[in-house]
C-alpha cells in the first residue's frame, strides 16, 4: 500500500502513550481512533494528540472501513481475544507483549493470523531496543556469541499501579509479562531455540494473587545459558538490566542504553533510526503492512517464547 496507513489505538495508559509518541514520529501513519475504558480521560488525550475519534468500544473502530490497523496496549488478559477481533475485522493488529497469557491462546492467534492473511504481531521492544540490536549486529557478523545472559527485572509494586504510578484495573505478571521479554530475547540473541528451562518462586501475595518473586534458568541449544532475577518487591534501581557475557566481550544494556562490562558508553545512536524501542518498533509494524511481509516478532515468530512459560508454568502450579 503506498497511501497513509491509518490507525486505531487501544488502551490509553502508560504504554500507549508511548505508542502514540512514537508514532508521532513517523512518517506516512495517522491514529484516527483511540478507545480506553474512561471517555473524559480518553476525548482529553485525543484531543491532545489530534485524534479524530474517541470510544470506549474497541467494536467501534473495527466497524470503521478506513481503520487499516490496530495497536492494542490493553490489559494482558485481554490480549488475544482482542487481536483475533481485530483479525477478523480484516485488520492487521500489533498487540502489546505478552500475546497471550496462556499457551492455548497464542497457538490460536497464531493459527487465525496464518489464516487472515493480515500482519500480526507482538510487541517484543528488547528486539527492536538499539542496545540489543547492536549486540544482534556483532553476533550476525559473527563478531560475538553469548555464553551466558543475566538478567534482573525488579520493580517496587506491592500494590496494583501502572508505570506512571497509577492504580491498575487488572493484575500484572511476572511470568506472562515480564519474563516473556527475556525468554523471547535470549532465544533470539542466540539464534538457537531454548530446550531447558527451569523457575522458582516466592510466596503469593496475599490480595494480588501472584507471586512477587521469581527465578528463571535457561539454556539454549547451542548450550548458552540465561539467568532471570525478577521482582515486584525491589526497592530501586528500578527497570530491566541485561549483562551479555560471551566469547569477545561483556555488555550491559538497560532500554536503549549499553556499556561495556568496564561501563564505558557504547555509542548506540547510529544503530537505527531513533533511539526509542517502541517507535522502532511500530516503525517495523507500518513498514511491514507497507511491504506485505513478516514482520520481526510476527505472533509466529515468538511463538516459542509462549511454549516455554507455559512449561514453566506448569513446574510452578506442580
Amino acid at each position: 500500500m503506498t497511501q497513509d496507513v491509518k490507525v486505531a489505538l487501544v488502551g490509553a495508559g502508560a504504554f500507549g502513550i508511548k505508542h502514540l509518541d512514537g508514532i508521532a514520529r513517523i512518517d506516512g501513519v495517522e491514529v484516527v481512533a483511540l478507545v480506553s475504558r474512561d471517555l473524559d480521560k480518553t476525548q482529553a488525550i485525543a484531543d491532545k494528540y489530534g485524534i479524530g475519534q474517541a470510544s470506549t468500544e474497541l467494536d467501534d473502530v473495527l466497524r470503521r472501513p478506513d481503520v487499516d490497523a490496530v495497536i492494542l496496549c490493553t490489559p494482558t488478559q485481554m490480549h488475544a481475544a482482542q487481536a483475533m477481533a481485530c483479525l477478523r475485522a480484516g485488520k492487521h493488529v500489533q498487540v502489546e507483549i505478552p500475546m497471550a497469557d496462556t499457551l492455548a491462546d497464542a497457538q490460536a492467534l497464531v493459527a487465525l493470523a496464518h489464516e487472515s492473511g493480515k500482519i500480526a504481531m507482538c510487541g517484543h521492544t528488547r528486539r527492536f531496543n538499539p542496545s540489543h540490536q547492536y549486540v544482534h549486529q556483532r553476533i550476525q557478523r559473527g563478531e560475538f556469541q553469548i555464553q551466558q545472559m543475566d538478567v534482573q527485572t525488579y520493580f517496587f509494586r506491592r500494590s496494583n499501579m501502572n508505570a506512571l504510578g497509577e492504580p491498575r484495573s487488572w493484575t500484572d505478571h511476572l511470568l506472562w509479562h515480564h519474563a516473556a521479554h527475556t525468554v523471547d530475547l535470549f532465544a533470539y540473541q542466540c539464534g538457537s531455540p531454548v530446550v531447558k528451562a527451569n523457575a522458582l518462586q516466592g510466596p503469593i501475595h496475599p490480595t494480588l494473587g501472584i507471586a512477587m518473586d521469581m527465578s528463571i534458568q535457561l539454556q539454549a541449544a547451542n548450550g548458552a545459558i540465561c539467568t532471570l532475577s525478577l521482582s515486584f518487591n525491589n526497592d530501586g534501581p528500578l527497570g530491566t538490566f541485561f549483562r551479555y557475557i560471551g566469547d569477545s566481550a561483556t555488555y550491559i544494556a538497560r532500554y536503549d542504553d549499553l556499556v561495556t562490562g568496564r561501563d564505558e558508553v557504547i555509542d548506540v545512536s547510529q544503530v537505527a533510526v531513533s533511539m526509542n524501542g517502541i517507535e522502532l518498533q511500530d516503525r517495523e509494524f507500518f513498514a511491514a503492512i507497507r511491504e506485505g511481509r513478516e514482520p520481526n516478532a510476527s505472533v509466529a515468530q515468538v511463538l516459542p517464547c509462549y511454549r516455554v512459560l507455559h512449561d514453566l508454568e506448569q513446574q510452578l502450579s506442580s
